[in-house]
């Protein structure tokens, strides 16, 4: 099992790759200053999407991350 500080570190190199530093500091600091129902956004996160192309789009990222 990791460590709570190997999981923030993993988590923040994988925003900063995604995002980039500047965006993934703003996404932190919208974390931390808006409370976050996590439970409500997760409901909400894929309203405009089937199984089928989310299914998808997990393909093209793992075909995308294997090159």
């Amino acid at each position: 099992m990791r460590t709570d500080t190997e999981i923030r570190h993993e988590g923040v190199a994988t925003l900063i790759k995604t995002l980039g530093p500047v965006e993934a500091e703003r996404f932190i600091a919208l974390i931390n200053r808006e409370r976050l129902d996590y439970t409500e956004w997760r409901r909400n996160q894929w309203l405009e999407e089937t199984v089928a192309s989310l299914a998808d789009k997990a393909r093209k990222l793992r075909s995308a991350s294997k090159e």
